[in-house]
This record gives C-alpha cells, structure tokens and sequence, in this order.
C-alpha cells in the first residue's frame, strides 16, 4: 500500500496536502483499494462551504457507495472535472491525477489534527 510521507490523512481515508494557501483532497490507495472499480464520483460544488469530518461528495465503485469527507473546514475552490469522464482515475492514480478537490481551509492549523503518514500506516494495518 502506497501511503507518501508528504501528505496529512484523515482517519476516513481521505488525503490532504497543504497547496499554497489551499488543502488538495484526494482518496487514499487504501481506499481506491477497498472500493474496487471506480465508475462514478459526485463531486461538491465550487463556492460550497464545507465542514470537516462531515460528508461533502460520494464514490461510487462496482461494490459500493461511500461517502467523501472534508478532512477540514473551508470553502471549495476547484473540484477535478476530468473525473466525469474518467472516474477510473481514482483507482489508476489516486495521489496525483485523481485529487477530486481543493478546499481553501478557514482555519490553516486544521492540517494539524490530520494523520501523518505513520500514523496511517498503523491505523490501516489493524
């Protein structure tokens, strides 16, 4: 299982990374793993305000629907449109072309409270 160490995760499967002033989220290959095939994403809309933790798009995959969480508080500003066309993305390549937004966090030190690569290591082996 692929986890980089640049990257802050959430305990819901979700990754984030500090990009300029904004937060990119994405699934984890742990995730995209679980999942199975990927055949649909709903993303959020831009200009929505999110909360972190709570549910702001969904993933649907040949053996489920599973809700996306904002790993922090903020307001989206880009959402990745390719995957409409190509939701495959997400199990090809979920920490690079298959990101599915970025949020402009309301308060930066949110990143904090995320998993670091370590610490998701341990929660996904148990």
């Amino acid at each position: 299982m692929n986890v980089p160490e640049n990257l802050r995760y959430s305990s819901d499967h979700e990754w984030a990374l500090a990009d300029g002033g904004n937060v990119r989220v994405g699934i984890t290959d742990y995730a995209q793993d679980a999942l199975g095939d990927v055949v649909f994403v709903e993303l959020p809309e831009v200009g929505a305000v999110v909360e972190a933790n709570q549910s702001c798009s969904e993933v649907e995959s040949t053996k489920s629907v599973s809700d996306i969480f904002a790993p922090v508080s903020g307001t989206i500003v880009a959402v990745n449109a390719d995957l409409a066309d190509e939701p495959e993305r997400l199990n090809d390549d979920p920490y690079g072309e298959g990101w599915l937004f970025v949020i402009e966090p309301s308060d930066n030190d949110q990143l904090a409270d995320l998993l670091d690569a370590a610490s998701y290591r341990a929660l996904t082996e148990d």
